[in-house]
């Protein structure tokens, strides 16, 4: 059954980190896509902001299609991390903890599921358990 709850944990996690780079690299579901989120991320002294965006945003996307997938799991995970530090550091941090305040709760919990899994290991199901 543990094979079972990391493989439901990397699949949504994975996926819900692919859907935020496709956001940012494309304007999928919903997003701004580059030039969009590029304005965003300068106001909030991110900075050049295209390049900034392309490089979230395949982090996201790289790191969610590894993190799912169970392949690579540690550079699935670091690049979750990155990108959950940046958002604490440069978006939510000086709001403190409480998401019901702009607080970066959620951001903490999504990096500690990326260290937890990493320090875990992806499980039966998943590419990494296939090639070993």
């Amino acid at each position: 059954m543990a094979d079972i709850g990391l493989l439901i944990v990397r699949v949504v996690i994975g996926l819900l980190f692919i859907g935020h780079g496709t956001q940012k690299l494309f304007g999928w579901f919903g997003g701004y896509g580059v030039k969009g989120t590029a304005g965003w991320f300068e106001s909030i002294g991110i900075k050049p902001g295209v390049p900034m965006v392309v490089f979230v945003g395949l982090a996201e996307l790289v790191g969610g299609l590894l993190f799912g997938a169970g392949l690579w799991l540690p550079v699935g995970s670091a690049l979750i991390v990155i990108v959950m530090l940046g958002a604490i550091f440069k978006s939510n941090g000086a709001k403190g903890l409480w998401i019901t305040q702009g607080g970066f709760e959620y951001d903490l919990v999504l990096l500690v599921v990326a260290v937890g899994i990493a320090l875990t290991g992806a499980g039966a199901y998943s590419i990494d358990a296939l090639l070993k």
